[in-house]
């Protein structure tokens, strides 16, 4: 079985996230959204009593290196509610300026909001995206059948993850789940991340991929 994870926003605490990735060879993509960015890191919003702190832009090269970089748009507004022009310019300027800091293609997008519709869909295509994340899906075999809306099977902290880890793998398909890294909210869960992706990276059954390794 195939698994592949997708993390957004580029904030503080993914430094500690790509830190236990990399213990285990674990691949992953990172969605984030280059106009919110400063030098230096700034605050972002609250979550729970807690203060979520963006990444500056000078840490991004090496906080993502060895990750698959994807853009999460320009600002994280709902695009079905963007006229054409501001649509095209929250997706092909992000990923114009993802790829200049990271000096290697973007191919992958993660609609703000899972706000998708067709006209964003062919504005994405537009833009030169190979594969976008949509919303998770109920239990299905093929979550990656339109590669402009790949499903999540679930959220990293989904009640059933290791029942839906099972189902996918005993239909030998792709296991994909996403997350912020904010979701992690003290030691407990962040040791209970840690064991998961232990636990996935020693099943010999299963292999970290990259969704490049699939749609390019």
């Amino acid at each position: 079985m195939k698994i592949m994870q997708s993390w957004d926003d580029g904030i503080v605490s993914d430094i500690r996230l790509t830190e236990i990735l990399r213990r285990y060879q674990a691949k992953a993509s990172f969605c984030l959204t280059p106009g919110l960015y400063q030098e230096s890191r700034s605050w972002g919003w609250m979550h729970d009593d807690r203060e979520v702190w963006r990444l500056g832009l000078h840490e991004l090269i090496d906080v993502y290196q060895g990750f698959e970089i994807s853009s999460h748009s320009m600002t994280h507004p709902y695009l079905t509610d963007l006229p054409t022009d501001r649509l095209d310019w929250e997706l092909q300027t992000s990923r114009h300026i993802l790829e200049e800091i990271f000096q290697r293609p973007v191919r992958g997008f993660c609609y703000p909001f899972h706000a998708c519709n067709d006209f964003v869909k062919e504005a994405v295509h537009r833009a030169g995206y190979r594969w976008a994340r949509g919303r998770e899906q109920p239990d299905g075999l093929c979550p990656y059948a339109d590669p402009l809306e790949v499903h999540p099977c679930c959220h990293v902290l989904d009640d059933d993850f290791w029942g839906k880890y099972e189902r996918y793998k005993s239909r030998n398909g792709l296991f994909f789940f996403w997350g912020h890294s904010y979701d992690m909210k003290d030691e407990t869960m962040w040791a209970g991340f840690e064991a998961m992706i232990e636990r996935i990276s020693l099943d010999s059954d299963a292999e970290w991929v990259f969704a490049g390794d699939l749609f390019f």
